[in-house]
This record gives structure tokens, C-alpha cells and sequence, in this order.
């Protein structure tokens, strides 16, 4: 190996390396973006994170939902009209890559929120995502949700302080 040819190697192995953290913040931000999107009732922030084409796994007893005409109806029909207010919370967001420009992820999410009649729950589940990068941009391609657990806390009441 030349002396060029080590230093054009070293050159791929550390954009490679730029390219895998510059990736890994971009995915970060995708989960963030669910959250904050869904929690905020920002359509736009939300819808931003998913291919066109994309599959939200929400399981029972939500349902699968395709595209985001799919993911719309989720959002809209589904899950808003249940949901007074939510507060997401995911943790230990762990990223593999599968190639280039497809990754998965899989974190834990903890979720506080009232039901328009004012009940209060809460909800742990896992979200395992697929990513893929297409035309240089990342976004979900399917996140599959598992529920642990989704109950009542009696007594409890979402209000601002006071």
C-alpha cells in the first residue's frame, strides 16, 4: 500500500465515522420529534419524522397504520380523540447500523396523559424503529410499538401549578 493509498483509506475510515455521528444525531432527533411532535399536536413536526410510505405498529388495540393518509387517521380518529394531553418520555435509545443508510433503533417510552374525561394513565412500551436515508435524509420507515402496560393511576390529575 502507498503512502497515498494508506492516507485516501484513513480519509474514507474518518468520514465514515462523521457520517455514522452526524446519522446517529439525525435518528436522535426523529425520536425527539415523535415525542415533542405528538405531545404538542404539531402536525408538521410529527409527519416530518416518517417516509411516505412508512408503517406505525401501534398494536392492540390501536392497530397498524400505512403512509401518512394511514398515519393521519391514526392521529386524528384514533388517538387525539382519546387524549386530552400527553407526556412522552423515551430513554435508552440504542442504534445499530445496518448499512449506510438503513439503521433500527429501539428505546423504552414512558408516557403520562389524561383521557378527555379526564382520566389519568400511564403507559410503558418499547418503540422499535427501522430507519432508512433516502435522497440524504433520514426519517422513520416503520416503528413497531410493544405496550407493557397501559393503566389508570386513581386519584391522580393532570393541572398546572398554581
Amino acid at each position: 500500500m502507498t503512502g497515498s493509498d494508506y492516507l485516501q483509506a484513513q480519509m474514507d475510515a474518518l468520514i465514515q465515522r462523521v457520517d455514522e455521528l452526524e446519522s446517529r444525531a439525525a435518528l436522535r432527533d426523529l425520536v425527539t420529534d415523535y415525542c415533542l411532535g405528538f405531545d404538542t399536536r404539531n402536525w408538521e413536526r410529527f409527519i416530518s419524522i416518517w417516509h411516505p410510505d412508512a408503517v406505525w405498529e401501534i398494536g392492540p388495540p390501536f392497530g397498524t397504520f400505512h403512509g401518512h393518509a394511514g398515519i393521519r387517521q391514526a392521529v386524528e380518529e384514533v388517538l387525539y380523540p382519546v387524549w386530552r394531553e400527553t407526556h412522552h418520555l423515551t430513554s435508552n435509545l440504542r442504534l445499530t447500523f445496518r448499512d449506510r443508510d438503513r439503521a433500527r433503533g429501539i428505546c423504552n417510552v414512558d408516557c403520562m396523559g389524561a383521557t378527555q374525561d379526564h382520566v389519568v394513565q400511564m403507559i410503558s412500551a418499547t418503540y422499535t424503529d427501522d430507519f432508512e436515508r433516502r435522497d440524504r435524509v433520514w426519517k422513520i420507515a416503520r416503528r413497531a410499538v410493544t405496550i407493557h402496560y397501559f393503566n389508570p393511576i386513581p386519584g391522580a390529575a393532570l393541572t398546572a401549578p398554581s
